[in-house]
């Protein structure tokens, strides 16, 4: 996620910024959205190697009967394997691919808590008058951040949370790490329909 909510104001100089992780990290059904996620990129890993082992198994077998079958024989087990690697990696395409199971199903999961988030910060920058909220989350281009300009903390209070009370510490580099099978997912879904980007974190 990375947020950047631009005002309606006419107070250019008035500007704030959160930390998307920091606020994502106090927020329960995050935790429970990721456990979640988790859990079924690790199971579908895992059904995608079990395919991926037997098709070693039967390549080992054919190598080893080889020099015992027929040429007709040869291309059935050939063709066979052949069609049952094509098979495991779609399978893995339909689970890890950019429109698989894995990223639909983290975008049903986090889109509502986005949402949460986002409508937050537009109550707290139109209370406050702010022209822009920065996201100094996810590598950000914010070289330099002075905490007096950190809403965070208002924007879990305004949901309702408590700052300090943090329920997951996170992993900053397999949140951003580009989706690969067996990795753990992070958030990394714009909210749909706005420009604004989506993240949240630390504040004030």
């Amino acid at each position: 996620m990375a947020f950047l909510i631009l005002g309606n104001g006419l107070f250019a100089q008035k500007f704030a910024y959160v930390d998307s992780k920091y606020i994502l990290s106090h927020m329960a059904e995050y935790v429970a959205a990721q456990k979640q996620i988790n859990e079924l990129s690790s199971e579908w890993q895992a059904q995608v190697e079990q395919k991926y082992t037997a098709i070693e198994q039967l390549e080992k077998s054919f190598q080893a009967e080889k020099i015992l079958l027929t040429e007709e024989m040869k291309k059935k087990r050939e063709a066979d394997i052949t069609e049952r690697r094509e098979e495991a990696k779609q399978y893995q395409k339909s689970k890890f691919g950019v429109d698989g199971d894995l990223f639909k199903k983290r975008e049903e999961l986090v889109a509502p808590i986005q949402e949460q988030i986002f409508q937050a910060i537009e109550d707290i920058a139109s209370q406050s008058q702010y022209m822009v909220v920065f996201d100094k989350a996810n590598h950000s281009n914010l070289l330099y951040t002075n905490p007096k300009h950190d809403i965070s903390d208002k924007v879990l209070k305004k949901m309702g949370l408590k700052p300090g009370e943090v329920l997951d510490k996170g992993d900053d580099d397999k949140e951003n790490s580009d989706e690969k099978p067996g990795e753990r997912p992070g958030t990394g879904t714009e909210r749909p329909g706005n420009d604004r980007p989506s993240s949240p974190g630390k504040g004030k």
